[in-house]
């Protein structure tokens, strides 16, 4: 595949970790986290994570156990929130030592910052987000034009797939309008429902199609297929007026046949999710985190990841529209000569 802007997950999600990779850093770097003393790590961190069912909850688990499992913190928890608007709310705050998010999200935020106040900073890339636009198979509905006149979820407000949404949007011509209520011409009936909340609203017919952002496959889009039957649409040619508009957070990615049981496999949008922190965070702690993202890379998969590009060491500094925290640049400099 010649595509640059193509990124298809067709791998089993160890064979993308590069076990080789993996096992060797690992090696560096258990000693140091054994050594890790109640004196050197602080007491409690928080990941903010996400909606039930979805990656992002899943993976702030995960990385939570592994925080606390190996020392690095002597608790750690993960926080249920709307997504990432809500967990860059948190983070500066100082309700969450880390956070993840997608990364035009985290950007759009980060410049509409304070100049005088902290800042985000990335500790790395964790895994690629595609976005799913979810019709019925029934709908009738084939491509996203199919969605004038319709009603549509676009995600919590405090999600990052709020703020994806209405960009995906524009980009395919149409326009927007908060719903209830039915809309007229080439304008889409936008209502802020959340993945769970949406995906029932899709399987009743209170909405006609549902955009999520998150990893391949989500679990709680699966179990609504299995119930009802659901279809994808491609999303792929709305890539050129993205970028256009908003830079490159945006790629081309492929959810693979199989994903979901007898759906297709179908182009669409990735947006690169991000693990976060304040630009003052503490240099030991994130030090530590990026041992664990790349030392025990295989306690972080999402037990349902089919691979998404995920901890892979290409891409864990690929971190678009923000810079890596100073102590989490210097530990990869390290790992890479």
């Amino acid at each position: 595949m010649n595509d640059p802007l193509a990124f298809p997950i067709a791998l089993p999600r160890r064979a993308v970790l590069n076990a080789g990779f993996a096992a060797g850093l690992a090696g560096l770097f258990l000693p140091a986290l054994s050594g890790c003393t109640r004196d050197d790590r602080p007491d409690a961190v928080t990941v903010a994570g996400g909606e039930p069912g979805g990656f992002y909850l899943e993976f702030a688990g995960l990385l939570a156990e592994a925080l606390q499992r190996h020392g690095v913190a002597g608790k750690a928890t993960a926080l249920t929130t709307g997504g990432s608007l809500d967990n860059l709310d948190f983070l500066l705050a100082g309700r969450a030592t880390f956070a993840v998010a997608l990364s035009d999200s985290a950007a759009q935020r980060a410049a509409a910052g304070d100049a005088t106040a902290v800042g985000i900073a990335a500790v790395g890339k964790v895994y690629e987000n595609y976005v799913h636009c979810v019709v019925r198979r029934d709908s009738g509905i084939v491509d996203i034009a199919g969605l004038a006149g319709r009603t549509v979820a676009v995600g919590e407000p405090g999600s990052g797939t709020s703020l994806t949404t209405p960009r995906l949007i524009e980009a395919a011509g149409l326009s927007s309008a908060p719903g209830p209520g039915p809309a007229a011409g080439g304008t889409v009936t936008v209502l802020n429902l959340g993945l769970n909340e949406g995906l029932a609203a899709l399987q009743k017919g209170s909405v006609e199609a549902l955009f999520w952002s998150g990893g391949v496959p989500t679990a709680a889009i699966a179990a609504a297929h299995s119930a009802t039957g659901l279809r994808l649409l491609d999303l792929a040619a709305l890539l050129p007026a993205l970028r256009a508009k908003y830079g490159l957070f945006y790629d081309r990615v492929l959810i693979p046949e199989g994903a979901y049981p007898g759906i297709p496999a179908v182009w669409t949008v990735g947006v690169a999710n991000l693990l976060l922190c304040r630009s003052d965070a503490d240099a030991g702690t994130v030090r530590k985190t990026v041992e664990i993202l790349v030392g025990h890379a295989e306690e972080l998969v999402p037990r349902s990841s089919l691979g998404v590009q995920f901890l892979s060491p290409e891409s864990l500094i690929n971190t678009p529209g923000l810079p890596l925290h100073p102590a989490a640049a210097a530990a990869y400099r390290e790992l890479h000569g």
